[in-house]
């Protein structure tokens, strides 16, 4: 299948899916969307496929949601929540996935970029990575509320309240954001040595034992959680506040360049951790 936004390659029993829309940093759009969707189909349906590695090309892994698509003025808020709820359910499909999905991560991963990182099985950072969840600085909400079960309550508060976008590598591994953190530029190896691993073992052990994972989480309350973090974004999303106008109409007249300044502006320096 011929892909405009990513590509999907088979790289012995991995399925090598790279988000492939360098220009925007591989910004999330619904074209990405669809296509990722597509191609975690035919991963899943392809016996040869035992592991599916997310990657992305260029200078970032993925700097979140196109917010230069977003549509202008009030938004009907059923559609708004048909909206993020699909878009919970793509972030979270790597969670769900049957077989084990791994992240290779560089450059920036960041709001729903950082959420799909996070969502994977194993996430492997180059060191030179940079995490972070910055949508309360311009007036935006978290799509996928899966933090707080990675890292725990604080570390969850303190990166979504202070919106820092500058969590570096070495932090986001002693708050158990990521797995590993890899040399400069050897986050696809060491991340292709990892999945090997895990593709040698028999694909239904592998299924169960993921499945079983996962439903600790969910008996602990994590499909509900989520779902109401969703809910609760509709509202955040649907209402315009002083700082989501200023930074849309920032972004209308002198473009995105221009309203992340602004954005960035208003907080201290030394954000980087």
């Amino acid at each position: 299948m011929a892909y405009e936004m990513i590509s999907f390659e088979k790289d012995g029993p991995i399925g090598v899916l790279t988000l492939n829309s360098p220009k925007k940093l591989n910004a999330i759009n619904a074209t990405l969307i669809r296509e990722v969707n597509a191609a975690l189909d035919a991963a899943e349906r392809d016996d040869d496929v035992r592991v599916v590695l997310l990657t992305g090309a260029g200078r970032a892994f993925c700097v979140g949601y196109d917010i230069s698509a977003l549509p202008e003025g009030d938004q009907d808020l059923g559609a708004l929540q048909r909206e993020l709820a699909s878009d919970l359910d793509f972030i979270m499909r790597f969670w769900r996935f049957p077989k084990p999905t791994v992240a290779a991560v560089h450059g920036y991963a960041l709001a729903a970029g950082c959420e799909l990182a996070v969502a994977c099985d194993i996430t492997v950072a180059d060191e030179k990575t940079f995490f972070g969840e910055p949508e309360l600085r311009f007036g935006a909400g978290i799509v996928a509320m899966i933090l707080p079960w990675i890292t725990g309550p604080k570390q969850a508060k303190e990166l979504i309240l202070t919106g820092n976008d500058r969590i570096s590598a070495k932090r986001a591994l002693e708050i158990n954001l990521i797995n590993q953190v890899a040399p400069e530029g050897e986050h696809l190896k060491v991340a292709k040595r990892l999945a090997l691993q895990m593709a040698a073992i028999d694909p239904l052990p592998m299924r169960l034992q993921k499945l079983a994972i996962n439903r600790t989480y969910e008996i602990m309350g994590l499909n509900e959680a989520l779902k109401t973090a969703s809910d609760l974004d509709v509202l955040i999303e649907g209402i315009e506040t002083p700082d989501s106008k200023t930074f849309a109409e920032i972004s209308r007249k002198e473009g995105l360049k221009a309203a992340l300044e602004w954005r960035d502006s208003r907080f201290a320096t030394g954000d980087e951790n």
